[in-house]
């Protein structure tokens, strides 16, 4: 069984995923890189690049660090 940690992780997993001039038109947004979860929710953006997105994930989620034993 999972502990309501690792749930939350997995379940806040963001990636980037680039929003294009059509399908921005369609969804009433700006084009750009877009910070989304599984589930396909803007988190953030629209950021001007693919790094700038990450860095942004990085910030809102920052990667696990293993603890040294």
């Amino acid at each position: 069984m999972r502990s309501n940690a690792n749930r939350k992780h997995l379940m806040q997993t963001l990636s980037p995923r680039h929003v294009k001039a059509d399908e921005a038109l369609r969804l009433g947004v700006e084009s750009g890189w877009y910070a989304i979860k599984v589930s396909g929710t803007f988190v953030s953006g629209p950021h001007d690049s693919e790094g700038e997105c990450r860095r942004k994930i990085d910030e809102i989620h920052p990667p696990l660090v293993k603890k040294k034993r």
